[in-house]
């Protein structure tokens, strides 16, 4: 009897698995299947693709389209490709990560460990921050950026953003080091060590999961922004999103729908990679405190 009904729970408990893995199955082609139609694409022909179907393979794969998205498209009135806003949006998100990230880690360590009157008042005042719209700051941060004379160009974007991403850092780092005892700085002050000297040799070696969200985040909406890119820059400074609008609705000619993709493939590479390479660190810097508090 024992065996039997072992049996028969397991019949169902096989039968609720395959119903699962299936409707997973399911679900992650649907997902991909944009991915999958880019890249095919992308390696298609004209004639290709004026012979085919949406979904269909490559007749003949090439990679023609991708050299002409890197190299010789038209982003506008001139055909240098993306190359040169490719390396525009890499020269000023790379600084306003870096720097978005230690100040908001510095936020995180003062309104933790060093509290002082009105500091609750401070984060809460910093995490409306992450609630202002974009086009609510456009006009007092275009004068900003005129009375600071680096408006329109690589340092103005950087100040953007940094500005602009400090809040959701701040929020990251301080609900991370709320977890952090307090007797360690305690311990640390009884040793002599200042107020610098904490942040640099206690506190900031205990960060890197919360350090890992924190680049991640940052990187991903700063590198996909395309708001600030097309108000605050023009002509060569212009970052690969605005780049990547204006080769995609260019009017004249021949519409290239492969090298279209190759142009959004190429945009996107950079966030998918660091998806790729730190995403499961993403989720251990969450479980570790950064939504906590």
């Amino acid at each position: 009897m024992a065996d039997t009904s072992q049996t028969q729970t397991a019949g169902p408990q096989w039968l609720g698995r395959a119903v699962l893995y299936a409707l997973l199955v399911v679900f992650a082609v649907y997902y991909l299947m944009p991915l999958f139609v880019m890249i095919t694409t992308s390696l298609k022909t004209l004639d290709d693709i004026r012979a085919g179907n949406l979904v269909a393979l490559p007749e003949e794969i090439s990679f023609a389209a991708w050299v002409k998205a890197w190299g010789t498209a038209c982003t506008g009135v001139e055909c240098n490709g993306l190359k040169g806003n490719f390396l525009n949006s890499v020269s000023f998100v790379v600084p306003a990560v870096i720097i978005s990230t230690l100040v908001g880690a510095f936020n995180g360590y003062v309104l933790t460990m060093w509290r002082f009157r009105g500091s609750d008042v401070l984060f809460t005042l910093l995490l409306l921050g992450c609630f202002i719209p974009f086009q609510v700051i456009l006009l007092p941060m275009a004068q900003t950026l005129g009375y600071l004379g680096i408006a329109n160009s690589i340092p103005g974007l950087i100040f953007v953003h940094v500005v602009y991403g400090l809040a959701f850092t701040t929020l990251f780092f301080r609900n991370f080091y709320v977890t952090v005892p307090s007797d360690l700085t305690k311990a640390a002050r009884i040793d002599g060590a200042g107020f610098f000297t904490i942040f640099w040799r206690i506190i900031l070696p205990l960060s890197p999961a919360i350090i890992v969200v924190s680049v991640i985040w940052q990187f991903t909406q700063i590198w996909n922004d395309f708001l600030f890119g097309v108000v605050f820059s023009s002509g060569e400074r212009q970052p690969i999103t605005v780049a990547l609008n204006n080769l995609v609705n260019t009017s004249t000619g021949i519409k290239e729908y492969n090298v279209d993709m190759s142009a959004a493939i190429i945009a996107g590479l950079p966030t998918l990679f660091v998806y790729v390479v730190a995403g499961k660190y993403f989720l251990r810097g969450l479980t570790a405190g950064a939504v906590k508090g």
